[in-house]
């Protein structure tokens, strides 16, 4: 499955939206999870496989040739992953999400 598409029709979105396709695109799972491991500089296959819980290789596989295609992941030439610029920007624009959670979980708690 190719990765979403501004301007291409995506979950919950006919126009395919950029908000909505970025949406799409970090609603499937292990995305986000794969460009928060990345944050840091580049991660070898297996490295990344165990950092985020030991997921399968195939969905790995899968997700991390979305994320390529979406240009947020390359391949170094040793075979690892890193962010790119736009991937670093996308993890840039996380970080307030992050700092909300941990005061909704200090509410919560």
């Amino acid at each position: 499955m190719a990765a979403p598409r501004p301007g291409q029709p995506v979950r919950g979105s006919s126009t395919g939206r950029p908000l909505m396709a970025a949406l799409d695109l970090f609603g499937r799972r292990w995305n986000l999870r794969i460009v928060w491991e990345l944050r840091h500089g580049p991660v070898g296959f297996r490295a990344l496989q165990q950092q985020c819980d030991g997921m399968s290789s195939s969905v790995l596989r899968q997700r991390l040739t979305e994320l390529v295609d979406a240009r947020l992941v390359e391949q170094l030439p040793d075979a690892s992953y890193a962010l790119t610029e736009l991937g670093h920007g996308a993890h840039r624009a996380l970080r307030p999400l992050v700092r909300w959670s941990q005061d909704w979980a200090t509410t919560l708690d």
